[in-house]
């Protein structure tokens, strides 16, 4: 799918560009001065479990996904770097958490992120409480991400972007901490979460829209919009990327074949990314601390349907991860 211009695996290695150098590559501007439809179909979660893995690389290989977000702290961290290794035409990226699991930096470096047994506890409501009440150092925060995404690297993946395990780099404070190290290890793209309410609709075709956790989840998704109103122009300051429209937070293990084919007759012309919970069920993660179980085979089912993969290619939408930045233009 996309060119490689380093020998790491899976990354650019290319310094971030500009808006008008994306929009030139993406087509929203283009010599014969027409528009292309990109999409992004972004796994979350890679790393998570060997289940989770198993799942995400199947949705690769067969189906639409192009990018996936791997956990430095993950159980199944290992085998995702093997995942890796073995499919460069997926672009991975680096999920950045404080929520789950245990975490790089030495528990005593880092106190004011993690509860009495050393472990992150703190989902992004009981995080914002803790920034608001100045309880949380934002420089323990840094360090650990800065920690995390060093792994990454150093086990030979350059990471095509940056977002947050539950979207907790887009709290106050901790989006220009994401922003700083992704200039600081030549990352050029950062996940805005900002769903956008006429694609958020789209999706949400043929779900259950009335439901608590839909209902919840769409509180969250405005949630984060306001706090990310001027996200894009931050980043844009730093000549960070970010796609031009994003979707997928309230129909978070929700998603069904119906919405994501609304999605893509809806799609915009420009860059879009569609967050995904793809994976198999396994021990590891029947036991964890995550609500997605059986909606990770679901979506599965769907991100490699022949109708879905069908209705991409009559459509003209044109399958990319973070990293197609690196192609010629």
């Amino acid at each position: 799918m996309l060119e490689l211009s380093t020998p790491g695996v899976n990354g650019t290695g290319a310094s971030a560009l500009t808006k008008r150098q994306l929009a030139r590559r993406t087509g929203k501007v283009s010599r014969q001065n027409s528009s292309v439809k990109n999409l992004i179909v972004n796994a979350d979660d890679l790393g998570w479990t060997e289940g989770v893995n198993r799942g995400i690389a199947e949705a690769h290989r067969r189906g639409i996904v192009t990018s996936a977000s791997l956990l430095a702290n993950g159980a199944a961290f290992r085998s995702a770097l093997e995942l890796a290794r073995t499919a460069p035409d997926l672009g991975v990226g680096v999920h950045l958490n404080l929520s789950d699991g245990q975490p790089l930096v030495a528990a005593e470096k880092i106190r004011s992120l993690l509860n009495e047994a050393g472990q992150f506890h703190s989902g992004p409501e009981s995080l914002l409480l803790r920034i608001v009440k100045r309880t949380l150092v934002l420089k323990e925060a840094e360090e650990e991400w800065d920690t995390q995404i060093q792994r990454v690297c150093e086990a030979g993946i350059h990471p095509t972007h940056l977002d947050g395990h539950k979207h907790v780099h887009m709290l106050p404070g901790l989006f220009r901490i994401a922003l700083r190290l992704a200039a600081r290890h030549g990352i050029w793209g950062v996940r805005v979460s900002a769903e956008d309410a006429r694609l958020r609709q789209a999706l949400s075709s043929g779900g259950a829209s009335r439901s608590s956790v839909a209902w919840k989840q769409g509180l969250q998704a405005r949630g984060l919009k306001l706090l990310a109103w001027n996200a894009r122009k931050q980043a844009e300051r730093q000549d960070i990327v970010t796609p031009d429209y994003f979707c997928g937070i309230r129909q978070t293990g929700e998603l069904t074949k119906l919405g994501v084919a609304r999605l893509l007759e809806a799609l915009p012309e420009g860059t879009t990314e569609l967050m995904c919970h793809p994976g198999y069920v396994d021990e590891d993660l029947r036991h964890s601390a995550t609500r997605l179980q059986g909606s990770r085979e679901r979506e599965l089912e769907i991100l490699t349907d022949k109708d879905i993969l069908n209705l991409v290619a009559s459509r003209g939408i044109r399958l990319i991860d973070y990293g197609f930045a690196t192609r010629e233009v």
